[in-house]
């Protein structure tokens, strides 16, 4: 991209694009969560609209809640540098090289880890997930001081390729004088730089030039002094993520935007029945006009009192709408239920029923969990890698993290899809025991008990480095076992004598004893 293009001029051009999107996002957020993509910029007068139900909120908070804990699990790396497979085969020979190998790394893994929860990176990481879930776009910005900021779809412009590449990021920030430097206010006119109480546009430019990305900052349409630099081009400090790919499409669509019929349903048969509700609990007392009981007299009377008049004079409104209001609730009942499958809501996995057995309950948990494959793939690519990337990068130039060599230690996500993975591996294994349980006995046979180990302890992510036993080490401690047993049965026969020596000796004790 050309440099004597202005990044605001850059970014209206390509917010036009963006309105399609903006649009359908602010859609799905009012039946969701209003605060998420405002209809305007957020301030103390903003008015937000206010959903009729709050099953929309509830499952994008636990949808997102489901997905951090997938792709951030606590306490645990979700990635893990690795070798490539040449400098493996070179190492093969030498077991004791691979091994101080995967100590180092398992220590680099730590520190980076611990960076992530001291930085809370887990907050950020919410709040952009229930932004993918509501308006299918948000930007990671990590900052020098390895702090995350976000962008909300309304502050942001992106450009791809045909293929989802990004070739441009335009932000813009809304900035206080009070905030600038002296060179910043330099930049602004007279009249501007003295009212500290307007907030002034400041953009920031990203575009991709051949293999790096460069980057400046621009106010009043001018460059901010010391500004501009450059990122490698897999090692950027911007991240914007799409929760799905389209192709040909600079932008994605949310979860929401894809069930915000059935939303928009429930939306209207709740304000109905909410309002008809209201209608209907109203007590109204009509009073004959020619009948015997006056007007005043029922009014005025306190309860148990004894007046006279006719019963037949007086009567109660009733709207006789209970036919009706069933209508609506069988609706809302069936949206309800297709809902909180959709946002994997615990009541969506255990169906009404007296006897609903545990294996029923796990298979649908799992179910659920696979239909989020897509998502996990496409995070792992747009979110994961180049979050570690960039963040292994930062901390390398802080000196906090040894350099390592790019071409041969390459970190790898083992979360989320990941994981996944191995959840069906694990079960595949464990139903192929249970079928061959009847065969106990022949079973042994023909299974490897050693290579069964090692495939469960893979399958649930354990390290099992160390764990198990190695066959040396077995049959060490076999051959220890047979010479312990050799030793014991040469002991034996001396023992054995011994003892008769010894019992001899006291018979023959007893017997020159003389008898009391």
């Amino acid at each position: 991209m050309p440099d004597f293009v202005t990044a605001s001029n850059r970014y209206k051009y390509l917010e036009q694009d963006r309105l399609n999107y903006l649009n359908r996002a602010r859609d799905a957020s009012e039946l969701t969560i209003p605060t998420i993509v405002p209809r305007e910029f957020t301030s103390s007068t903003t008015q937000f609209y206010t959903p009729m139900q709050g099953i929309g909120a509830r499952g994008v908070n636990n949808l997102a809640s489901k997905l951090l804990l997938a792709l951030l699990p606590p306490n645990q790396p979700f990635f893990r540098l690795s070798l490539d497979e040449f400098t493996l085969n070179e190492m093969a020979g030498r077991p004791d090289m691979v091994s101080e190998f995967e100590k180092a790394m398992g220590s680099i893994e730590r520190v980076v880890m611990n960076e992530i929860e001291v930085n809370n990176f887990r907050t950020a990481l919410f709040e952009a997930l229930k932004h993918l879930l509501i308006s299918g776009n948000i930007l990671l910005y990590i900052t020098p001081e390895l702090k995350m900021k976000l962008y909300h779809l309304d502050r942001y412009v992106v450009k791809r390729d045909a293929i989802g590449n990004v070739l441009e990021i335009v932000t813009k920030d809304m900035i206080s004088p009070m905030s600038m430097t002296d060179e910043m206010k330099s930049l602004l006119d007279g009249d501007v730089k003295n009212k500290y109480d307007n907030n002034i546009e400041l953009y920031t430019y990203i575009y991709r030039h051949d293999n790096k990305w460069l980057v400046r900052q621009e106010l009043n349409n001018k460059i901010v002094p010391n500004s501009e630099g450059s990122y490698p081009l897999d090692r950027s400090a911007y991240i914007p993520l799409r929760y799905a790919s389209i192709d040909n499409a600079d932008y994605g669509r949310g979860f929401v935007e894809e069930i915000i019929g059935d939303l928009r349903s429930l939306e209207s048969l709740y304000r109905s029945v909410v309002e008809g509700s209201a209608s209907a609990s109203k007590i109204l007392f009509l009073v004959r006009p020619n009948g015997v009981t006056r007007l005043k007299t029922l009014a005025e009377s306190p309860n148990g009192a004894i007046r006279e008049g006719d019963a037949n004079d007086v009567s109660t409104l009733q709207l006789n709408k209970s036919a009706d209001f069933q209508v609506a609730f069988n609706t809302i009942k069936l949206i309800q239920d297709r809902l909180e499958y959709c946002f994997m809501l615990n009541s969506s996995v255990q169906r009404t029923g007296e006897r609903v057995t545990a294996t029923e309950i796990n298979y649908i948990s799992k179910e659920l969990d696979d239909s989020l494959g897509g998502l996990y793939s496409l995070l792992s690519n747009e979110l994961q890698l180049p979050l570690i990337s960039r963040l292994m990068y930062q901390m390398e130039k802080k000196k906090r993290l040894p350099i390592l060599p790019k071409d041969k230690v390459r970190p790898k996500i083992v979360t989320g899809l990941e994981a996944l993975g191995r959840s069906s591996d694990l079960q595949r294994l464990n139903m192929f025991v249970q079928q061959l349980t009847p065969f106990a006995q022949q079973l042994m046979q023909y299974m490897n008990l050693d290579e069964y180990v090692k495939r469960v302890g893979v399958s649930l992510g354990i390290d099992m480095e160390g764990l198990i036993k190695s066959q040396e080490q077995i049959a060490e401690e076999q051959q220890m076992a047979q010479q312990q047993a050799m030793m014991q049965q040469a002991v034996n026969p001396v023992a054995k004598e011994g003892m008769g020596i010894v019992r001899d000796g006291f018979a023959r004790q007893n017997e020159s004893q003389p008898q009391q």
